[in-house]
């Protein structure tokens, strides 16, 4: 089978798969569905059955649903619930995880801007790839799950601000105004809004909403691919772009009536996690050099020290922003979803190995790192979240809808 036609067939199939597995097998215990798809990617690439190559279009198609991932991310998070205690604390927690990493991956690396690569990678959370696990679990609505929504939140939004200002290659004075000139951009955008009196904009979404014309869908594609454009356009991290549009978003359409935004989510939920960040999850495990891990001995070294950094370097202090009155297991379950991290660090290492600043073993050793966090980490907070003050159990969420999977 020729490459091109692999990929095109056997990337559904593995998604359909995905979902499958992660369906029976949470009969028994819940395993997140990105778990199945790194795997099960991992299986068909190069790396072991070699039915898949490494090629530019699923590149390109799995950066367009990393984009969708971060989009996700900044349209779920409810800025309002967050705000006060949750977001101090995170906040607080990600500028420890700054300091220590960097210092850390300083320590740890051969030059000091491969160190300052290791460190940012090491302070992210995997926000996006938490939202469905919490939602899952009905934990987006309790004060716990509006913890690791904070954490989440700045361990993304954190992360993208130091790609800007430190791996751009401009200085940290001219990236700092170009990140200015773009908060500006994005801001205003959100202020306009805000404003409310979109009644037409509104009125057009919901006459689409049955329709092949969809023109929430279409118009929120473009949002994405007009900041991610921007983004790239000012020498930013696309995935800044990506989330601010779901930002954006998200404000635009709190003024359309409960059951068209309710329906429009679905949407978004539909092509996201059915189409495109599937692709994503795929292509990392297609893509994970296992060859080059297994073979260089350092990297293999590498790879639990890191894995053990990003539980002390990201967790711990996001653990800073449990509930008052958490008990250890909540607090337990909170770094480990503080440490999950992967896709920032696919982007890092990117950037690291593009500008010839990270070597093939350590960019090969961070990823394997963040596989693992978001293989097991989730796993086993959500084990630990049963054995909290409430048993585990939650209140129904009767604006949920719910994800397969």
């Amino acid at each position: 089978m020729e490459p091109a036609v692999a990929s095109i067939v056997l990337v559904p199939v593995l998604a359909v798969l995905a979902s499958l597995l992660a369906t029976a097998v949470g009969r028994v215990a819940k395993i997140p569905l990105v778990v199945f798809e790194i795997v099960l990617g991992l299986l068909i690439g190069p790396a072991v059955l070699g039915w898949v190559p490494k090629s530019d279009a699923l590149d390109s198609f799995a950066n367009f649903g990393l984009a969708f991932l971060f989009f996700m991310a900044g349209n779920e998070i409810d800025f309002a619930s967050i705000k006060g205690r949750p977001l101090k604390r995170a906040s607080l927690g990600w500028l420890i995880s700054l300091v220590a990493g960097v210092v850390l991956g300083i320590v740890l690396s051969p030059t000091v801007p491969a160190g300052v690569y290791v460190g940012i990678a090491l302070t992210s959370t995997a926000l996006g790839t938490l939202m469905p696990v919490l939602r899952d679990a009905g934990e987006l609505r309790t004060p716990f799950g509006r913890a690791v929504t904070a954490v989440g939140a700045v361990g993304e939004f954190g992360p993208l601000l130091a790609i800007s200002l430190f791996l751009s290659g401009r200085k940290p004075l001219a990236a700092a105004l170009v990140l200015i000139g773009f908060a500006v951009i994005a801001g205003a955008a959100v202020w306009f809004a805000s404003r409310g009196g979109h009644e037409r904009f509104h009125g057009l979404v919901r006459a689409t909403l049955h329709t092949s014309g969809q023109f929430a869908v279409r118009f929120i594609v473009m949002v994405i691919a007009a900041l991610v454009g921007l983004s790239l356009a000012l020498g930013l991290d696309m995935l800044l772009g990506a989330f601010a549009a779901g930002v954006i978003c998200r404000v635009l359409l709190s003024g359309a009536k409960k059951e068209d935004a309710k329906l429009v989510e679905g949407k978004l939920e539909a092509v996201a996690f059915g189409v495109v960040v599937p692709v994503f999850f795929i292509n990392t495990g297609i893509g994970f050099d296992l060859r080059a891990l297994v073979t260089d001995p350092h990297a293999l070294l590498l790879l639990p020290i890191f894995l053990l950094l990003m539980l002390i370097v990201r967790g711990l202090p996001g653990s800073l922003a449990a509930p008052a009155g958490s008990t250890f297991a909540d607090r337990s379950a909170l770094t480990l979803f503080s440490a999950t991290g992967l896709p920032i660090i696919v982007a890092v290492t990117n950037i690291g190995l593009a500008e010839g600043d990270l070597q093939k073993g350590t960019a090969t050793a961070l990823v394997g790192a963040g596989m693992l966090s978001v293989l097991a980490f989730p796993i086993i907070a959500l084990a630990l979240r049963k054995r909290s003050t409430d048993g585990g159990i939650r209140p129904a969420d009767p604006d949920r809808i719910p994800i397969v999977g």
